[in-house]
């Protein structure tokens, strides 16, 4: 052999250690490439390091009754849907005429509900309103201008609770409410704490939602509709910030906000129980799902998720009211 090349075969080689993982399946990387890789990083002579991936944690240590505690300052730990129903008597008109402020000369730009010219008619080809399809309207808090006609007709096509949603910056006026199925929602203190939060205890909720028939408010009234992996268990760090946002998860609850039917993101289903915007945390040990601990920007994250369905400190003097 020539001289250099049988240097190189007997020269010590400084490869530094390759860790192949996910040996077991347990993460999104195939496996079998992962086995294939150490197979031919050890046929090419270098070292292969073997590790085991991080374990999935989804639930706590076995918690007894007698280690269960009730949350200060709320009362009971159960709470069932409660589904409030908008003012009786009052029309579509009635119910956006406090919302809005008359434009007699509405500038030559286009509505963004039917995307015609505000100068003109509205373009909206549904069942008609009884309102003048020529007629402009300016929300009193975000300032957007629309016609008339297509909020009527928007609000019509809605959950008709009594609130509007402006289509363009998302504010919320009135209070808005969901079409949560009906279920329970039950919520305690257990005494482990979670990664991220070893000062505190935890903050355990658990949702159940049976299985049903859909309601005239839901997108198949009259179908059936299912209800997989419930009871759903969720999780908050026993902080003054983590029951803080306990409270207002419990106003959305009672506002029919945190669940929804609809199709799922995951599995493709249809006429199903989903989360609803507000995203929980179901990982108690880890979060290797992005759905555990630690996390910490989670609470503030939640926060902003439930203000943008017009949930704040304020609806809790609301609900008190």
């Amino acid at each position: 052999l020539p001289p250099a090349l049988t240097w190189s075969l007997l020269a010590p080689r400084r490869v530094p250690t390759v860790p192949v993982k996910n040996l077991t399946g347990s993460s999104p990387v195939n496996p079998a490439l992962a086995g294939i890789t150490g197979i031919l990083m050890s046929a090419a002579g270098l070292p292969v390091c073997l590790t085991r991936p991080p374990k999935l944690v989804l639930h706590p240590p076995p918690v007894s009754k007698s280690e269960i505690q009730t949350i200060p300052g709320i009362s009971h730990t159960c709470r069932k849907t409660t589904k409030k129903q908008a003012k009786k008597g009052k029309t579509p008109e009635e119910v956006l005429k406090k919302y809005l402020q008359k434009v007699r000369h509405p500038l030559d730009e286009d509505c963004t509900i039917c995307m015609e010219r505000l100068s003109a008619p509205s373009g909206y080809k549904g069942p008609q309103p009884a309102v003048k399809p020529d007629l402009v309207g300016k929300l009193v808090k975000c300032g957007h201008v629309f016609h008339l006609h297509c909020l009527v007709a928007m609000y019509n096509n809605g959950n008709k609770d009594g609130s509007l949603q402006c289509p363009t910056c998302k504010t919320i006026y009135g209070v808005k409410t969901g079409t949560q199925p009906p279920g329970k929602m039950e919520y305690h203190i257990i005494p482990h704490a979670l990664p991220g939060h070893s000062d505190c205890k935890t903050i355990r909720i658990i949702y159940n939602i049976p299985p049903g028939v859909q309601g005239p408010e839901h997108p198949n009234p009259g179908k059936s509709f299912t209800a997989r992996g419930f009871p759903r268990h969720c999780y908050l760090p026993d902080s003054e910030k983590g029951r803080k946002v306990l409270k207002l998860l419990l106003v959305a609850w009672d506002r029919r906000l945190i669940f929804a039917i609809g199709t799922s993101s995951t599995t493709g289903e249809s006429d199903t129980v989903i989360w609803n915007e507000i995203h929980h945390k179901t990982e108690f040990g880890s979060n290797l799902t992005g759905h555990g601990y630690p996390d910490i920007n989670y609470l503030d994250n939640v926060l902003a998720e439930l203000a943008a369905q017009g949930i704040t400190e304020e609806s809790l003097a609301q609900e008190k009211d």
